[in-house]
């Protein structure tokens, strides 16, 4: 026995042995094969990209991975403390494995095989972050044994604080959120110096399983956790008794903060800036360089200007009827969940969808759809509402989208049980009161930007950007109609013609060449007023004076000045352009508007004013002009000055010129409607034939604003909806809410330009007796001299008569002599 015991012995020892050369080989073998893991010492996760609206408020996130990286420098220690109770109490004093820790795990698990239940690790958070960085998620040995052996050599490689902050920055917290930044942010709405015991004990709560503590759909099981942590961090002294129990005791609240754009107001700017940025980085650099850039955003003036243009269209949509509801429910259907299911754009709020339920002679009751939870379901609350007739008394039906039916007398005339229809709440009127709703067929955009600069402060492509991302601001090429004539007449007065200069509105006809007939524009009000001012025809929109205007001057000019201008690039040198035929874009318009108001100057609009890589380092700025002086010490000095590159593409005695009758449209023109506003104004409406866009461009002297209204498949809008009508009252009301109170600061008078007093009707000088006096701006040496040679006042050069005997009044710098009257003379 004693002689096979010794040879058991020994084939014992024989076959340890073996094992452990065995073990060893392979575990010589895994070391080799090791991961690298030097990269850890460089590495850079993908980082949220922010943006930020001129006033430094965040207006967008962008990321596959909603993390914002923080050194560990700046994470407070009380965060730290929570993780490190919750998840490696022990990490400052072991070799990155805890011997006591698996130990402790082992002894679990026996229960929870016993239990059926899902089986714990031991894992620190340095073997965490080996496998978080550097390898798979499988369970099985030999990726353990790996993880093991990674994490002994990270020890003896990096810091503590440096696995530490990997481990903080690369790990997901639930809800799209990577890092405890992130998280703050998304299940908070704070940084991280703002947290509370309880809520940092809730972030260090949901390494183990985020979704198993979700605080929307497992409330009471996140609670429990985020409780169980608050005990580990008073049992390892980083919280006092004390503090614990109030922890324990606060209210458990969060907010769901929401992803992408943050800003609703600001959807199609902040997706023209997510083009933009994709354009010039690429897709990684901007879904996770990190990058933080710099608007020129106004969200104050960008909120007016949503405001103004949905109130805009609504008001256009009502006159033209009430097209019928959004859909009808089946008799006894349940209409909370019918509700419930109805596609409804979020970005209409404070918009929502009802039901009607009952009808009076005076009013109709609605059911309200229930309101989304943030999990995602709807609340079991029943809420309704009434509307009373005064407040839907607009819903005449629309007949063919051309005329109205007749004058409602109930609700009845519009609306039938069971209705769905969109519908508002009026806070005046008193809680329950709701006004009935339609979203426009019509749609439209409005840009507003610094003319100094090309900064646009906002842009609203649309009603609806859920609806419709299409950016009627920067995409749609319209026909700017009466909007495109300031440079018909810019073109004009840099050839020597003045404001006072006369152009006859007479009926004009044009042979357009064999097979083609004749061409015969007319004014939109079918009259003529004979010889007249170009003032006047500026104020009045006179088509048939601009067409005589551009013919004298020179179809090739008029495109030149299309072309300098930014309008259109290559218009064709044709009549019908001069009235605006040609197609051109919003914020192409309003950037040519500003370079009347800011003295002659070219602007390229911009909606980035810079940004910065993760490191904080500018990698691009929208202005380059050179300032070595900007980073000095300030002692007193004068602030730099600094060079201005803008080009000049008009004279600013010009660009003064046509602004000064600008503001007679808003005086006594077309835009009128304006002028309710009370300040310096000038503006320009535009309608194309038969009415199918209808614009306002104007400004003041530090703010151009331009609004256009029309269908996406362009249609007449319908009779009388001009510029005037339907585009100048949004104009109206974003200068009122922005600078409407503010004191009247006039435009700018530059160099070389004479105020004369004039007769607004003829343009000659006024006299005592004349009942409609202005100040005309002329450049020097054209003002009007007093004289009565010519029967039709004209105040400078020589009468040009064309093939019907009229007269045109020929610019002052022609030399006296005639012009060349081209195909068809001067009209």
């Amino acid at each position: 026995m004693l002689r096979v015991l010794k040879v058991l012995s020994a084939l014992f020892l024989v076959a340890v042995a073996g094992v452990a050369l065995v073990a060893g080989y392979v575990l010589w073998q895994m070391n080799i094969e090791l991961p690298d893991y030097s990269k850890l010492a460089n590495y850079e996760p993908p980082v949220m990209t922010r943006v930020h609206a001129g006033d430094g408020e965040l207006i967008a996130e962008y990321a596959r991975e909603r993390r914002i990286y923080v050194p560990i420098s700046a994470i407070p220690k009380r965060v730290i403390q929570a993780f490190l109770a919750a998840e490696d109490k022990n990490f400052y004093t072991h070799s990155g494995v805890d011997p006591m820790g698996i130990m402790r795990a082992m002894v679990d698990n026996v229960f929870n095989v016993l239990n059926d239940r899902r089986l714990v690790g031991a894992s620190t958070i340095t073997q965490q972050v080996a496998r978080n960085f550097l390898l798979t998620r499988d369970r099985n040995a030999q990726r353990k044994i790996t993880e093991i052996l990674l994490s002994l050599r990270m020890e003896k490689a990096y810091s503590k604080e440096k696995i530490l902050e990997l481990y903080l920055n690369e790990i997901y917290l639930g809800t799209g959120s990577y890092g405890i930044a992130a998280a703050a942010l998304n299940y908070f709405d704070k940084p991280l110096d703002q947290l509370s015991v309880a809520e940092v004990a809730y972030l260090a709560s949901l390494p183990k399983g985020p979704e198993n503590y979700n605080p929307y759909t497992h409330r009471d099981r996140a609670i429990a956790r985020r409780n169980w942590v608050i005990g580990r961090m008073e049992e390892d002294g980083f919280v006092t008794p004390e503090d614990a129990k109030a922890a324990q005791a606060e209210p458990f609240r969060t907010v769901q903060r929401p992803v992408g754009v943050q800003l609703v107001d600001a959807s199609y700017f902040v997706e023209e800036v997510r083009r933009e940025l994709y354009s010039q980085f690429g897709e990684q650099k901007l879904y996770e360089g990190g990058l933080s850039v710099r608007t020129t955003i106004d969200t104050h003036l960008q909120a007016i200007v949503r405001r103004s243009l949905r109130k805009g269209l609504v008001d256009y949509d009502q006159r033209h009827g009430y097209r019928g509801p959004v859909a009808s429910l089946k008799p006894g259907e349940n209409w909370q969940e019918a509700l419930e299911k109805q596609k409804f754009a979020e970005d209409l709020a404070p918009w929502t969808l009802g039901v009607v339920l009952d009808l009076s002679p005076t009013a109709v009751k609605i059911g309200l759809r229930p309101e989304k939870l943030p999990n995602g379901k709807f609340s079991t609350d029943v809420k309704t509402g009434t509307i009373a007739f005064a407040d839907m008394s607009w819903a005449r039906k629309s007949i063919k989208d051309v005329y109205l039916g007749p004058v409602l007398k109930q609700p009845s005339d519009a609306l039938a049980i069971g209705d769905v229809i969109y519908v508002e709440r009026l806070a005046a009127k008193g809680a329950g009161a709701y006004a009935l709703r339609q979203v426009p067929a019509v749609n439209g955009s409005v840009i507003a930007m610094d003319p100094h600069t090309g900064r646009v402060l906002a842009m609203q492509g649309g009603f609806s950007f859920d609806q419709s991302e299409f950016n009627r601001a920067t995409q749609a090429l319209r026909q700017p109609g009466s909007s495109f004539k300031p440079f018909v007449y810019a073109a004009a007065l840099d050839s020597g013609f003045t404001p006072s200069s006369l152009v006859l509105d007479a009926p004009f006809v044009m042979d357009q060449g064999p097979g083609l007939g004749l061409w015969k524009p007319e004014n939109y009000e079918k009259d003529f007023f004979g010889p007249s001012t170009l003032r006047f025809g500026l104020e009045h929109s006179r088509n048939v004076m601009t067409v005589r205007l551009a013919q004298a001057i020179g179809m090739d000019k008029v495109a030149e000045y299309a072309h300098r201008f930014g309008v259109i690039d290559n218009m064709q040198p044709v009549l019908a352009m001069s009235l605006g035929a040609g197609e051109t874009t919003l914020m192409r318009l309003a950037a040519a508007y500003s370079t009347f108001d800011n003295g002659g100057k070219k602007v390229k609009p911009t909606l980035i004013d810079r940004v910065q890589d993760r490191w904080g380092r500018t990698i691009y700025k929208s202005d380059n002009r050179p300032c070595p002086d900007c980073n000095a010490d300030w002692t007193n000095q004068a602030p730099p000055e600094l060079p201005d590159d803008r080009e000049q593409i008009e004279s600013p005695q010009t660009a003064y010129q046509i602004t000064s009758m600008l503001e007679g449209v808003v005086q006594r023109g077309t835009g009128s409607a304006v002028k309710a506003v009370g300040v310096p104004l000038a503006g320009k409406t535009g309608t194309s034939s038969d009415e199918r866009d209808a614009w306002f461009m104007g400004y003041s002297p530090h703010l151009v604003v331009g609004v256009f209204v029309g269908y996406d498949t362009p249609a007449p809008l319908g009779r009388a909806e001009t510029g005037g009508r339907t585009a100048a009252p949004v104009f109206r009301d974003i200068m009122q809410a922005e600078i409407g109170g503010e004191p009247a600061i006039p435009f700018r008078i530059p160099p070389g330009i004479s105020l004369v007093k004039v007769d607004h009707k003829t343009g000659q000088l006024a006299t005592s007796s004349d009942p409609d006096v202005i100040l005309e701006a002329f450049k020097e040496g054209t003002e009007p001299q007093a004289s009565s040679n010519s029967s039709l006042n004209v105040v400078t050069g020589t009468p040009v008569t064309g093939t019907d005997g009229g007269t045109l009044g020929a610019p002052a710098s022609s030399g006296g002599g005639a012009i060349d009257s081209g195909t068809g003379g001067l009209y």
